[in-house]
């Protein structure tokens, strides 16, 4: 009896995250929702309905994606466990934040971690030998997949003042991540981290719950956070891919030629948001620059190299332990 009821509560996860009709051709059409925080004109958004049509192009209309932004399913960690439970089919994250559902993916997220965007993007790579591993281990441990993960941009700090050393930020409250990656990074910055949900952040930094935050470039835009922030300091500090996931059983009760579809359609909506992201990366200092924010680099007294050491050794003291094994792994990728 209990196994009976084990299996009906996976199949109402899975018709919670789908919706199934039978057409004139006997064709099955399946509907996925699709949930995540961003606005529909910044990149991440944008690249959710690049997936929305590729999937419909690819399987002839037989599968749809409706798609629900601007955190209307749900805050970071409820988009998380939602794709886990199954109310949603897919929505995308933080690794950080896919980390709540399966530890060793919050390594993803640490600062300073890659050589450059190839690395990041090489390491993320659902084949490559680090994604494949933790993949698997995320299927079995929250019965969530990585469909495909995509150039986030760089994280840079923004606050109402010009800030040049980790010195400075001392007593500064700046909003973080709530997860723990997020958290000792700001610490390791010298601020005093707040966890806030994004959708509660232009809201925080209006009131003064916090006085500033860390997100790529093009979040700042979109979002309008040069409103009610005057300065951004170049920490670049998380080169960051935001990733793409899949309820496990809803992808199980699709047709093969449906997940091969949506497979060919990840893979081409990757590098097209990638290729977006970096192209808007130039834009979008510019833009914040037209609008009057202050950008800080090296060139203007910022010391990167002290946020870099200060930020690694608050990382090395919480997570090495934990995640040693696995950055010597992403350090080996090509």
């Amino acid at each position: 009896m209990l196994n009976n009821i084990y299996k009906l509560g996976r199949l109402t996860a899975v018709a919670g995250a789908l919706a199934m009709s039978v057409g004139t051709a006997a064709a099955q059409e399946v509907t996925l929702r699709y949930g995540h925080m961003h606005t529909p004109n910044s990149i991440a958004g944008m690249q959710a309905e690049w997936l929305a049509e590729a999937i419909t192009e690819k399987t002839n209309g037989e599968v749809a994606v409706d798609i629900f932004p601007n955190s209307q399913l749900g805050k970071l960690q409820e988009l998380a466990e939602a794709v886990s439970t199954g109310s949603i089919a897919i929505s995308h994250n933080t690794a950080g934040a896919i980390g709540s559902l399966y530890p060793p993916f919050a390594a993803f997220d640490t600062p300073y971690l890659y050589r450059d965007i190839d690395h990041l993007m090489a390491v993320m790579d659902v084949d490559s030998p680090v994604m494949q591993e933790l993949n698997e281990g995320l299927v079995d441990a929250s019965g969530v997949r990585l469909l495909y993960a995509f150039y986030f941009g760089t994280r840079h700090l923004t606050t109402n003042q010009e800030i040049k050393s980790p010195d400075d930020l001392e007593g500064v409250k700046i909003r973080s991540i709530p997860f723990p990656i997020y958290m000792a990074t700001v610490e390791g910055m010298g601020a005093v981290p707040v966890p806030v949900d994004w959708a509660e952040v232009p809201t925080a930094l209006a009131t003064g719950v916090v006085e500033g935050q860390e997100n790529p470039v093009n979040v700042v835009v979109t979002s309008k956070l040069n409103e009610v922030q005057s300065h951004m300091m170049l920490t670049g500090h998380i080169s960051a891919a935001q990733v793409i996931v899949m309820n496990d059983d809803t992808w199980q009760s699709l047709s093969p030629e449906h997940r091969d579809a949506i497979t060919e359609a990840a893979a081409e909506v990757r590098e097209r948001a990638t290729a977006a992201m970096l192209e808007a990366e130039a834009e979008d200092f510019a833009t914040l620059r037209e609008a009057g924010m202050h950008i800080v680099g090296p060139e203007d007294g910022l010391e990167l190299e002290a946020f870099r050491t200060r930020v690694s050794d608050r990382i090395a003291e919480e997570f090495t332990a934990q995640y040693g094994e696995l950055y010597e792994q992403i350090a080996a990728v090509d």
